[in-house]
């Protein structure tokens, strides 16, 4: 069995995600439906039945965090020495040489991965042109809007 690789502070924030879920959410939950179930026939209690599909898609979303975290490969981040090249965790500060536009990613696990912000996966085809690269190198990727051309203004490793 392979090991998805995940940032420390992604499983941290998955494992927070986890806790939450399992002390505030699935609590809640099981008052939510014992409140529903007092209040008489079941077939046509709609808050019931809201309830329990919520208690469904918290328990998969529980089983789901459980799973990935057991199988995922932990990497500390701050530990790693790679120089200036691009690896797994490095943040990238990329100039759009097209636009001249500025842009910051960091490359993290599938696991982890938001682009909203700014975490790309590393199997992302940006994150595979990015990797052992330097500082200063420049590279193109094709995306779904076509080729895109960036320079490498900066790497490091928070």
């Amino acid at each position: 069995m392979s090991r998805a690789p995940i940032t420390k502070t992604g499983s941290e924030r998955l494992r927070a995600e986890l806790e939450r879920l399992k002390s505030v959410e699935r609590p809640r939950i099981i008052a939510a439906i014992a409140e529903a179930r007092a209040h008489g026939d079941l077939k046509e209690n709609a808050e019931y039945h809201a309830a329990r599909e919520l208690q469904s898609f918290t328990e998969g979303r529980i089983a789901q965090l459980e799973a990935l975290l057991s199988t995922a490969e932990v990497i500390d981040v701050a530990r790693l020495n790679p120089g200036n090249r691009v690896v797994f965790g490095a943040t990238v500060d990329l100039e759009d040489e097209d636009s001249g536009t500025l842009v910051t990613y960091q490359i993290v696990g599938d696991l982890e991965a938001d682009i909203k912000q700014r975490l790309i996966a590393v199997s992302s085809p940006i994150a595979r042109a990015l990797i052992g690269k330097s500082a200063g190198d420049s590279f193109e990727f094709t995306a779904p809007n076509g080729v895109k051309h960036y320079e490498i203004i900066d790497v490091r490793y928070e």
